[in-house]
């Protein structure tokens, strides 16, 4: 099954795991999980910081729409509780396996 990205939207480490993990089907590929968990982690503390910057240009008068700084709130505010949902799954999975008996 193959995932094509929606036009105007750009890809971001959560598609990227979508994909990868669709795709990985060696046993051991816990590596590709972590690293999309790195991945989306540094790209939300990058929207996080574009937010601040709009907010402060915001609050000071230098931004021209404030449009632009609703937006990169947002958009940092739902990719953290996306990285945090998938967290959270992680671990629950993992603990329910550790319940399991042999």
């Amino acid at each position: 099954m193959s995932l094509t990205p929606i036009q105007g939207v750009q890809a971001t480490a959560a598609t990227t795991f979508l994909q990868d993990g669709m795709q990985a089907s060696a046993p051991g590929g816990g590596a590709g999980f972590g690293t999309a968990l790195a991945g989306a982690l540094d790209n939300a503390q990058v929207l996080s910081s574009n937010a601040n910057t709009l907010a402060v240009q915001a609050v000071t008068g230098n931004l021209d729409d404030i449009h632009n700084a609703t937006l990169a709130a947002t958009r940092a505010q739902v990719t953290l509780e996306l990285i945090s949902t998938v967290r959270n799954k992680g671990i629950d999975a993992f603990n329910e396996i550790m319940r399991m008996q042999a």
